[in-house]
């Protein structure tokens, strides 16, 4: 198909060009090609439209919470000492932060822009947070805004500053007066952005997931709806009346009322009796509505919701997919991996500082070798758990056997793993609060 290209010429102007397959008989690629007027818009979504279709559409909701509650539910496991971490989860179920950053995500998917606002008790929000001046406790709050409430100011326009692409600071209005925040207090998760992580609405924040799903949504809806219709006219009765039109021309409504009466006292009749009472010159008839094909139909437009959204149908419909032997297990699995590739690449460095000053304000210091990572969102069966515990304790067996390392390390590194596996939960702490039995001799190099 033709492609018109503008070129710069030697004298400085403007040439229009085309390429492409063009075929003069068929018309493609040509003004006679109808293909050839097909153009994209870009066509911004109001924040009515968004907010009818999420609050009327359940699709339309599914989309854009199950991703967000996908991407925190089964939040983080902090690698540090027993009472480090209790001490970071009690900070965070204090400041209840997996719901706001959850709620905060689903405001970007829905909105184009959400935030956390990093409370410290600052007088001054428009001066850098800097995680290093946070004491224990120093984190009084986190708020969680929407892009209405948060006016993103001018962008950043030098690529030699780190916020390159990005706003310069953010403005919300209060009973006070409009107070401007440093974009470091801030937790900011835009929406849909350009490659290259640069803004690309008007008002410096993202797009709505809605601007390119609500579409393929509104297809389905309507191929649902207008299955639903086709259900009242599954069956039709068909009553043919001999010289209907001129006795309704001569006789007028008193004829109207007289045939309407009839056919009510037939229709009651069928019924009751389930015979229908006709004159000898009348004939039934009765037309059924064919359903054939719809069903394919519906799943056709179910799939490209599922493929524009990035939501498997297990997923977003509750459905496994048509196919021999398909369960979407495979696919809910790619899924999942997505999900983790959004939680490392988009989420946790929206966090970095907000955990910098998490840690801070729950220690009161930083630990250098602190870290977390994202609890997997594929949740094993029991008997998969039972499995890999038993595969855990056989490479132990046969690590030990080999003198890979002392007996004491191998045992405390099959604790934690049988503990993390799932297998036996709570061993590691039972395993620190009643201690190891001292071996006996006949049991030397034995695991512990």
């Amino acid at each position: 198909m033709t492609k018109p290209h503008y070129r710069r010429t030697a004298n400085g102007g403007t040439v229009q060009v085309s390429d492409g397959l063009q075929n003069v008989v068929s018309g493609m690629g040509t003004a006679r090609d109808k293909a050839a007027g097909a153009i994209y818009v870009m066509s911004i979504l109001a924040d009515d439209q968004i907010e009818a279709a999420y609050r009327t559409s359940a699709l339309a909701q599914r989309i854009i919470d199950i991703p967000a509650e996908d991407a925190g539910r089964e939040w983080r496991e902090w690698n540090a000492q027993k009472e480090q971490i209790s001490a970071i989860e009690a900070e965070e179920k204090r400041l209840g932060l997996q719901r706001k950053l959850i709620d905060a995500i689903k405001a970007a998917r829905c909105w184009g822009g959400g935030a956390i606002f990093i409370g410290d008790g600052a007088s001054d929000l428009s001066q850098e947070l800097v995680p290093d001046r946070i004491g224990k406790g120093g984190i009084k709050y986190l708020t969680m805004l929407r892009r209405q409430e948060l006016n993103a100011g001018e962008l950043e326009r030098d690529p030699r500053e780190p916020g390159y692409g990005r706003p310069k600071e953010y403005t919300i209005n209060t009973p006070s007066g409009a107070v401007n925040i440093h974009p470091s207090r801030l937790v900011i998760l835009p929406g849909k952005i350009a490659p290259g992580g640069n803004i690309i609405q008007a008002n410096n924040w993202g797009d709505s997931v809605l601007s390119t799903v609500l579409s393929a949504v509104q297809r389905d809806e309507s191929s649902s709806a207008n299955a639903e219709s086709l259900m009242y006219e599954a069956k039709v009765d068909v009553l043919k009346v001999k010289n209907l039109t001129d006795n309704l021309r001569n006789q007028g409504a008193k004829y109207e009322e007289l045939l309407l009466r009839r056919f009510h006292l037939a229709n009651l009749g069928k019924g009751i009796n389930g015979a229908l009472l006709l004159d000898a010159d009348e004939d039934y008839q009765q037309k059924s509505a064919s359903f054939g094909g719809i069903p394919d139909i519906m799943d056709k437009f179910a799939i490209r919701v599922s493929a524009a959204s990035g939501i498997p149908m297990t997923r977003l419909f509750g459905t496994s997919p048509g196919g021999l032997n398909s369960t979407g297990e495979s696919d809910l699995r790619g899924y999942y991996d997505l999900v983790r590739v959004h939680q490392t690449l988009w989420i946790e460095p929206e966090l970095q500082i907000l955990d910098e000053c998490l840690i801070r304000s729950a220690l009161g210091s930083r630990p250098a070798e602190l870290h977390y990572s994202w609890r997997p969102l594929w949740q094993l069966s029991e008997k998969e758990i039972a499995e890999n515990a038993d595969k855990l304790m056989s490479a132990a067996e046969k690590a030990d056997r080999i003198g890979i390392t002392s007996p004491e390390a191998l045992g405390k590194a099959a604790v934690n793993a049988l503990t993390e596996s799932g297998a036996f939960p709570g061993l590691e702490s039972y395993a620190d609060e009643f201690g190891e039995d001292e071996p006996d001799d006949d049991d030397e190099g034995a695991i512990k």
